[in-house]
Protein backbone atom coordinates (compact mmCIF):
# COMPACT_ATOMS: atom_id res chain seq x y z
CA UNK A 1 0.00 0.00 0.00
CA UNK A 2 1.19 3.36 -1.04
CA UNK A 3 0.97 6.48 1.54
CA UNK A 4 1.13 9.49 -0.46
CA UNK A 5 2.39 12.62 1.00
CA UNK A 6 4.78 10.23 3.08
CA UNK A 7 8.58 10.36 1.98
CA UNK A 8 9.87 6.67 1.58
CA UNK A 9 12.24 6.67 3.99
CA UNK A 10 10.02 7.47 6.96
CA UNK A 11 7.96 4.74 5.56
CA UNK A 12 9.70 1.67 8.15
CA UNK A 13 8.89 4.09 11.28
CA UNK A 14 5.68 5.18 10.22
CA UNK A 15 4.67 1.27 9.94
CA UNK A 16 6.40 0.41 13.25
CA UNK A 17 4.59 3.17 14.87
CA UNK A 18 1.06 1.69 13.50
CA UNK A 19 1.79 -1.75 14.38
CA UNK A 20 1.85 -0.77 18.06
CA UNK A 21 -0.89 1.25 18.43
CA UNK A 22 -2.67 -1.17 17.43
CA UNK A 23 -1.70 -3.67 19.94
CA UNK A 24 -2.34 -1.66 22.18
CA UNK A 25 -5.63 -0.74 21.10
CA UNK A 26 -6.81 -4.87 20.52
CA UNK A 27 -5.58 -5.17 24.23
CA UNK A 28 -7.51 -2.44 26.02
CA UNK A 29 -10.64 -2.73 24.05
CA UNK A 30 -12.12 0.29 22.54
CA UNK A 31 -14.85 0.74 25.24
CA UNK A 32 -12.93 -0.67 27.82
CA UNK A 33 -12.72 1.06 31.07
CA UNK A 34 -11.14 0.28 34.52
CA UNK A 35 -13.24 -1.36 36.71
CA UNK A 36 -13.32 0.64 40.28
CA UNK A 37 -11.85 -0.55 42.83
CA UNK A 38 -13.96 -3.35 44.81
CA UNK A 39 -15.56 -1.52 47.65
CA UNK A 40 -14.64 -2.81 51.19
CA UNK A 41 -17.18 -5.28 52.61
CA UNK A 42 -18.95 -3.13 55.46
CA UNK A 43 -18.76 -4.53 58.83
CA UNK A 44 -22.44 -5.64 59.68
CA UNK A 45 -22.30 -5.60 63.32
CA UNK A 46 -23.83 -8.81 65.02
CA UNK A 47 -28.15 -8.57 66.64
CA UNK A 48 -28.09 -7.69 69.77
CA UNK A 49 -28.88 -10.59 72.30
CA UNK A 50 -32.77 -11.27 72.69
CA UNK A 51 -33.82 -10.57 75.98
CA UNK A 52 -34.15 -13.31 79.05
CA UNK A 53 -37.69 -14.04 79.26
CA UNK A 54 -38.89 -12.42 82.57
CA UNK A 55 -40.22 -15.33 84.75
CA UNK A 56 -43.78 -15.80 85.81
CA UNK A 57 -45.11 -13.31 88.26
CA UNK A 58 -47.79 -15.16 89.13
CA UNK A 59 -49.06 -14.25 92.58
CA UNK A 60 -50.21 -17.33 95.14
CA UNK A 61 -53.05 -15.50 96.57
CA UNK A 62 -54.62 -14.99 92.71
CA UNK A 63 -53.32 -18.87 92.16
CA UNK A 64 -57.10 -21.27 91.58
CA UNK A 65 -56.92 -24.87 91.25
CA UNK A 66 -59.75 -27.69 91.57
CA UNK A 67 -59.88 -30.36 93.85
CA UNK A 68 -63.03 -32.63 95.30
CA UNK A 69 -64.79 -32.80 98.86
CA UNK A 70 -64.14 -36.30 99.90
CA UNK A 71 -65.07 -37.99 103.28
CA UNK A 72 -62.37 -38.97 105.51
CA UNK A 73 -64.22 -42.20 105.75
CA UNK A 74 -65.60 -43.92 102.84
CA UNK A 75 -66.18 -47.56 102.25
CA UNK A 76 -67.95 -50.02 100.37
CA UNK A 77 -69.69 -52.73 101.86
CA UNK A 78 -69.35 -56.28 100.77
CA UNK A 79 -70.92 -59.24 101.17
CA UNK A 80 -68.78 -61.26 103.84
CA UNK A 81 -70.13 -65.22 102.74
CA UNK A 82 -72.62 -66.11 99.98
CA UNK A 83 -76.23 -66.59 100.30
CA UNK A 84 -79.52 -65.03 99.78
CA UNK A 85 -80.59 -61.46 100.90
CA UNK A 86 -83.37 -61.47 103.17
CA UNK A 87 -83.84 -58.39 104.45
CA UNK A 88 -82.99 -55.02 103.57
CA UNK A 89 -83.69 -52.39 105.69
CA UNK A 90 -81.78 -48.98 104.64
CA UNK A 91 -81.92 -47.02 101.25
CA UNK A 92 -80.40 -44.56 99.19
CA UNK A 93 -79.82 -41.44 101.13
CA UNK A 94 -80.72 -42.69 104.49
CA UNK A 95 -78.47 -41.93 107.17
CA UNK A 96 -77.07 -44.58 109.65
CA UNK A 97 -75.06 -45.04 112.65
CA UNK A 98 -71.87 -47.11 113.35
CA UNK A 99 -72.93 -50.67 114.10
CA UNK A 100 -76.63 -50.22 112.26
CA UNK A 101 -78.18 -53.49 110.27
CA UNK A 102 -78.19 -52.31 106.43
CA UNK A 103 -79.23 -55.68 104.84
CA UNK A 104 -79.09 -59.54 106.39
CA UNK A 105 -78.47 -62.67 104.87
CA UNK A 106 -81.24 -65.83 104.74
CA UNK A 107 -79.60 -67.39 107.83
CA UNK A 108 -82.00 -70.32 108.87
CA UNK A 109 -79.57 -73.08 107.82
CA UNK A 110 -76.64 -71.78 109.77
CA UNK A 111 -79.09 -71.04 112.66
CA UNK A 112 -80.05 -74.67 112.62
CA UNK A 113 -76.25 -75.71 112.38
CA UNK A 114 -75.40 -73.76 115.34
CA UNK A 115 -78.16 -74.74 117.53
CA UNK A 116 -77.45 -78.68 116.30
CA UNK A 117 -73.57 -77.66 117.53
CA UNK A 118 -74.73 -76.34 120.52
CA UNK A 119 -76.69 -79.61 121.57
CA UNK A 120 -73.45 -81.71 120.57
CA UNK A 121 -71.71 -79.09 123.04
CA UNK A 122 -73.68 -79.92 125.31
CA UNK A 123 -73.86 -83.79 124.75
CA UNK A 124 -70.29 -84.07 124.76
CA UNK A 125 -70.02 -82.08 128.27
CA UNK A 126 -72.69 -84.25 129.50
CA UNK A 127 -70.56 -87.46 128.43
CA UNK A 128 -67.51 -86.04 129.83
CA UNK A 129 -68.60 -85.32 132.82
CA UNK A 130 -70.18 -89.16 133.53
CA UNK A 131 -66.99 -90.88 131.75
CA UNK A 132 -64.89 -88.63 134.59
CA UNK A 133 -66.87 -90.33 137.25
CA UNK A 134 -66.53 -93.29 135.91
CA UNK A 135 -62.73 -92.92 135.66
CA UNK A 136 -62.50 -91.89 139.72
CA UNK A 137 -64.44 -95.23 140.80
CA UNK A 138 -61.97 -96.81 138.30
CA UNK A 139 -59.57 -95.26 139.96
CA UNK A 140 -60.33 -96.30 143.43
CA UNK A 141 -61.27 -99.70 142.79
CA UNK A 142 -56.95 -100.35 141.20
CA UNK A 143 -56.17 -98.32 144.30
CA UNK A 144 -57.76 -101.23 146.72
CA UNK A 145 -56.59 -103.97 143.61
CA UNK A 146 -53.25 -103.15 144.02
CA UNK A 147 -53.36 -103.19 148.37
CA UNK A 148 -54.88 -106.87 147.92
CA UNK A 149 -52.77 -107.80 144.96
CA UNK A 150 -49.82 -106.77 147.72
CA UNK A 151 -50.90 -108.77 150.21
CA UNK A 152 -51.90 -112.24 147.56
CA UNK A 153 -55.81 -111.53 148.33
CA UNK A 154 -56.25 -110.89 144.32
CA UNK A 155 -55.10 -112.57 141.42
CA UNK A 156 -53.07 -110.84 139.00
CA UNK A 157 -56.09 -111.43 136.28
CA UNK A 158 -58.44 -109.65 138.58
CA UNK A 159 -55.72 -106.55 139.28
CA UNK A 160 -55.25 -106.29 135.50
CA UNK A 161 -59.09 -106.08 134.85
CA UNK A 162 -59.23 -102.91 137.64
CA UNK A 163 -56.60 -101.47 135.66
CA UNK A 164 -58.06 -101.91 132.23
CA UNK A 165 -60.86 -100.48 133.32
CA UNK A 166 -59.25 -97.00 134.61
CA UNK A 167 -57.07 -96.76 131.34
CA UNK A 168 -60.59 -97.37 129.35
CA UNK A 169 -62.34 -94.71 131.70
CA UNK A 170 -59.50 -91.98 131.00
CA UNK A 171 -59.82 -93.13 126.72
CA UNK A 172 -63.57 -92.13 127.12
CA UNK A 173 -62.87 -89.02 128.75
CA UNK A 174 -60.50 -87.90 126.27
CA UNK A 175 -62.86 -88.56 123.30
CA UNK A 176 -65.61 -86.50 124.77
CA UNK A 177 -63.63 -84.33 125.39
CA UNK A 178 -62.29 -84.01 121.60
CA UNK A 179 -66.01 -83.77 120.64
CA UNK A 180 -66.50 -81.14 122.80
CA UNK A 181 -63.56 -79.50 120.94
CA UNK A 182 -64.64 -80.50 117.61
CA UNK A 183 -68.41 -79.21 118.24
CA UNK A 184 -67.04 -75.98 119.69
CA UNK A 185 -65.05 -74.97 116.83
CA UNK A 186 -67.76 -76.24 114.35
CA UNK A 187 -70.40 -73.84 116.64
CA UNK A 188 -67.74 -70.90 116.36
CA UNK A 189 -67.37 -71.23 112.52
CA UNK A 190 -71.25 -71.39 112.25
CA UNK A 191 -71.49 -68.10 115.15
CA UNK A 192 -68.94 -66.50 112.72
CA UNK A 193 -71.35 -67.47 109.27
CA UNK A 194 -74.29 -65.85 111.61
CA UNK A 195 -72.36 -62.44 111.60
CA UNK A 196 -71.40 -62.42 108.15
CA UNK A 197 -75.18 -62.75 107.58
CA UNK A 198 -75.49 -59.25 108.95
CA UNK A 199 -74.34 -56.29 106.81
CA UNK A 200 -73.99 -53.63 108.91
CA UNK A 201 -72.32 -49.93 108.64
CA UNK A 202 -68.94 -49.21 110.19
CA UNK A 203 -69.20 -46.19 110.76
CA UNK A 204 -71.54 -43.32 111.28
CA UNK A 205 -72.64 -41.67 107.36
CA UNK A 206 -74.56 -41.48 104.72
CA UNK A 207 -75.54 -44.66 102.41
CA UNK A 208 -74.18 -42.95 98.89
CA UNK A 209 -75.42 -45.97 96.73
CA UNK A 210 -77.39 -49.19 96.89
CA UNK A 211 -77.33 -52.12 94.52
CA UNK A 212 -78.59 -54.89 96.45
CA UNK A 213 -82.28 -56.14 95.91
CA UNK A 214 -84.60 -58.17 97.76
CA UNK A 215 -84.03 -62.34 97.21
CA UNK A 216 -81.00 -61.29 95.13
CA UNK A 217 -78.52 -63.91 95.33
CA UNK A 218 -74.67 -62.64 96.39
CA UNK A 219 -71.51 -63.97 96.60
CA UNK A 220 -68.82 -63.05 98.82
CA UNK A 221 -67.18 -59.98 97.59
CA UNK A 222 -69.84 -58.92 96.09
CA UNK A 223 -70.08 -54.42 97.15
CA UNK A 224 -73.74 -53.82 98.08
CA UNK A 225 -73.60 -50.68 99.55
CA UNK A 226 -71.22 -47.55 99.45
CA UNK A 227 -71.47 -45.29 102.80
CA UNK A 228 -69.81 -41.93 103.27
CA UNK A 229 -69.35 -40.17 106.62
CA UNK A 230 -70.99 -36.45 106.32
CA UNK A 231 -68.23 -35.11 108.78
CA UNK A 232 -65.05 -34.56 108.56
CA UNK A 233 -64.69 -33.29 105.27
CA UNK A 234 -61.11 -32.85 102.98
CA UNK A 235 -60.53 -30.99 99.98
CA UNK A 236 -57.64 -32.84 97.75
CA UNK A 237 -56.19 -30.82 95.17
CA UNK A 238 -52.17 -30.06 93.39
CA UNK A 239 -50.21 -27.05 92.88
CA UNK A 240 -47.47 -26.52 90.96
CA UNK A 241 -44.10 -26.73 92.03
CA UNK A 242 -43.20 -22.65 91.51
CA UNK A 243 -46.18 -22.30 94.32
CA UNK A 244 -45.72 -24.90 96.49
CA UNK A 245 -44.07 -22.29 98.97
CA UNK A 246 -47.23 -20.22 99.99
CA UNK A 247 -49.18 -23.60 100.35
CA UNK A 248 -48.21 -24.16 104.04
CA UNK A 249 -49.68 -26.24 106.67
CA UNK A 250 -52.36 -24.11 108.54
CA UNK A 251 -52.93 -21.28 105.27
CA UNK A 252 -56.60 -20.74 105.19
CA UNK A 253 -58.58 -21.77 101.99
CA UNK A 254 -61.39 -20.04 99.95
CA UNK A 255 -63.90 -22.54 98.82
CA UNK A 256 -66.46 -22.00 95.97
CA UNK A 257 -68.52 -23.89 93.57
CA UNK A 258 -70.29 -23.42 90.32
CA UNK A 259 -73.34 -24.96 92.29
CA UNK A 260 -73.75 -22.34 94.06
CA UNK A 261 -72.50 -19.20 93.59
CA UNK A 262 -71.76 -16.78 95.58
CA UNK A 263 -71.27 -18.88 98.83
CA UNK A 264 -67.87 -19.26 100.77
CA UNK A 265 -66.61 -22.44 102.59
CA UNK A 266 -63.70 -21.63 105.30
CA UNK A 267 -61.07 -24.20 105.27
CA UNK A 268 -57.33 -24.53 105.95
CA UNK A 269 -54.19 -26.54 105.00
CA UNK A 270 -54.32 -29.61 106.81
CA UNK A 271 -51.01 -31.84 105.00
CA UNK A 272 -48.58 -30.67 102.00
CA UNK A 273 -46.89 -33.71 100.46
CA UNK A 274 -43.27 -33.63 100.81
CA UNK A 275 -42.48 -35.26 97.31
CA UNK A 276 -43.00 -33.55 93.75
CA UNK A 277 -44.62 -35.65 91.23
CA UNK A 278 -41.92 -35.42 88.16
CA UNK A 279 -44.11 -36.42 85.69
CA UNK A 280 -46.62 -33.25 86.81
CA UNK A 281 -44.41 -31.10 88.53
CA UNK A 282 -47.08 -30.81 91.34
CA UNK A 283 -47.40 -31.20 95.11
CA UNK A 284 -50.67 -33.36 96.25
CA UNK A 285 -52.78 -31.35 99.38
CA UNK A 286 -55.15 -31.97 101.55
CA UNK A 287 -57.15 -29.43 103.29
CA UNK A 288 -59.79 -30.07 106.19
CA UNK A 289 -63.27 -27.85 105.68
CA UNK A 290 -64.28 -26.17 108.43
CA UNK A 291 -67.23 -26.22 110.01
CA UNK A 292 -69.10 -27.48 106.27
CA UNK A 293 -71.89 -25.82 105.59
CA UNK A 294 -74.99 -27.78 105.05
CA UNK A 295 -74.94 -27.41 101.08
CA UNK A 296 -71.35 -28.71 100.75
CA UNK A 297 -71.42 -32.25 99.86
CA UNK A 298 -68.73 -35.17 99.42
CA UNK A 299 -68.10 -35.39 96.09
CA UNK A 300 -68.40 -32.08 94.84
CA UNK A 301 -66.04 -30.50 92.46
CA UNK A 302 -64.54 -26.95 94.56
CA UNK A 303 -62.37 -24.28 93.17
CA UNK A 304 -59.80 -23.23 95.65
CA UNK A 305 -57.56 -20.59 96.29
CA UNK A 306 -56.10 -19.25 99.16
CA UNK A 307 -58.08 -17.17 101.35
CA UNK A 308 -57.06 -12.87 101.32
Amino acid sequence: MRLHGIPHRILPAVAYLLATTSVLFTSTGCNSHTPPPAAAAAEVPAPAPAPAPAPPTSDPKSFTTAGPIVAEQQADIAAERSGRIATINVQIGDRVKAGQLLASLDDRLLRSQYESQKAHIASAQAQVHEWESEEETAKSDLRRADLMRNEKIVSEETWEHAKYRVDETIAEVNRYHSEEAAAEADLNSASIQLEQSRIVAPFAGVVGRSSVRPSQEVKAGDVLFWVTAEAPLRVLFTVPESSMAAFKTGKPLDLTTADYPGQHQAAHILRVSPVVDPASGSVQVIGAVDRPAAWLKPGMSTQIRLAP
